[in-house]
This record gives C-alpha cells, sequence and structure tokens, in this order.
C-alpha cells in the first residue's frame, strides 16, 4: 500500500467535499442537530484552512452537492429520510441559497462542481468520475458529512471505480457523535488510509 505522502501528492490527489451546503450544516439546515455537531468540533474553518493548503500545491477541490427541482423531476422517492425532507416544497432547490457552499470553504474560483439530484453517493449520475479521471486523479481525500451515509456512501463508490480513498478523520462528521466515531472506528478505518488535517498541511508545505 503507498505511504500517506505518496497517496496525497498534487498530480495524483483531489479533495472531495461532501454536502458541505448552507442548506446541511449551514446557517439555513433542517438538520440542526447535525449542524451544531459540526460546528461545535470546528469542522467547517479547519476543512477550510485544509482546503486553502490544497490550492497552493495545485490539489483539486471538488464540491460535492445535493439538489433538487422544484419538480422533483431527476430524483427517486425510494429513501424516507428524504422523502421526509421533500415535504418541504423549498428543501434544497437547484440554484437556491440552501444548496450553496459555506462561506468558509470558499469556493475558490479554481473549485469544481458536482451537482446530484438523486442517490446516496456524488458518482451516480453525475460526471465526477470522468472529470477526475481527466485529471489523472487516483486517489480522493474524502471530507464533509455525514458519517452516517453520505460519507460511507462517497467511500465505497470510490473504492468500487477504482480509486483509493485517504479520510481526513476531523474534517467529517455525523450525529449522535458517538455513532459517528464508531463508524470511523469500525467500519471506515478498515477500508481507508485516515489522517489529519493538519497532517495533511505538513506534507503540502
Amino acid at each position: 500500500m503507498p505511504s500517506l505522502e505518496e497517496l496525497t501528492k498534487p498530480g495524483r490527489a483531489a479533495i472531495l467535499t461532501m454536502e458541505m451546503q448552507r442548506g446541511v450544516i449551514g446557517d439555513l439546515s433542517a438538520l440542526r442537530a447535525l449542524a451544531e455537531v459540526i460546528e461545535s468540533q470546528g469542522v467547517p474553518g479547519r476543512l477550510g484552512g485544509l482546503l486553502e493548503a490544497a490550492r497552493r500545491v495545485e490539489i483539486p477541490v471538488v464540491h460535492c452537492r445535493a439538489a433538487f427541482r422544484r419538480d422533483r423531476r431527476g430524483s427517486y422517492r425510494n429513501v424516507p429520510m428524504v422523502n421526509h425532507m421533500l415535504k418541504n416544497p423549498e428543501h434544497m432547490l437547484v440554484d437556491e441559497p440552501t444548496t450553496e457552499v459555506i462561506p468558509e470553504l470558499g469556493p475558490a474560483p479554481t473549485d469544481l462542481d458536482s451537482v446530484r439530484l438523486h442517490g446516496m453517493s456524488p458518482f451516480i449520475g453525475t460526471g465526477l468520475d470522468p472529470t477526475l479521471r481527466s485529471l489523472g486523479v487516483d486517489t480522493l481525500i474524502a471530507t464533509g458529512v455525514s458519517l452516517n451515509v453520505g460519507i460511507l456512501g462517497v467511500v465505497i463508490e470510490a473504492i468500487n471505480h477504482g480509486y483509493h480513498v485517504v479520510l481526513v478523520s476531523d474534517c467529517v462528521g455525523g450525529y449522535p457523535p458517538e455513532y459517528a466515531e464508531m463508524v470511523l472506528e469500525h467500519s471506515l478505518a478498515r477500508i481507508t488510509t485516515q489522517t489529519t488535517a493538519e497532517a495533511l498541511q505538513k506534507l503540502w508545505s
């Protein structure tokens, strides 16, 4: 297995942020318990600093966002949690403030964007995989929310697509936090290379 330094070097790696949106964990969140955990753990500021370090060494930053059309076309109704939230006709509408990336993360003009209308992973029905392949990327650095569902989804799908996955353990979160820690320890530790924002910034300095 390649070392962390080898996996995350410029030209090989890209950082994905998962659902770090105003309507998920920001000021317009419909998931207040999750938003409060993420804020209390300092994830937005820490991740913002990590993204700045990545940009300085030209590691691509990709914001993976969830959104819905007002008429819900393109979105399945096969997930009870999502179905409940879709009862609000204003929930996470395309091009509305709730789907914007939180300001702590920029976004910067050089960042890339991947928006999905359905599913629990950013690989399904989007151009994420060909975009990454076109950049020569074979390692994904995973950040964002939530460890309960979304991070599990992106990690497993990335592995299924043949990518190495590095998980930044202090730039992810979930609710309740005790369960999130169990997911990190008992599931994701077995299939990812785990590190911290500080360790990556030192590698890229």
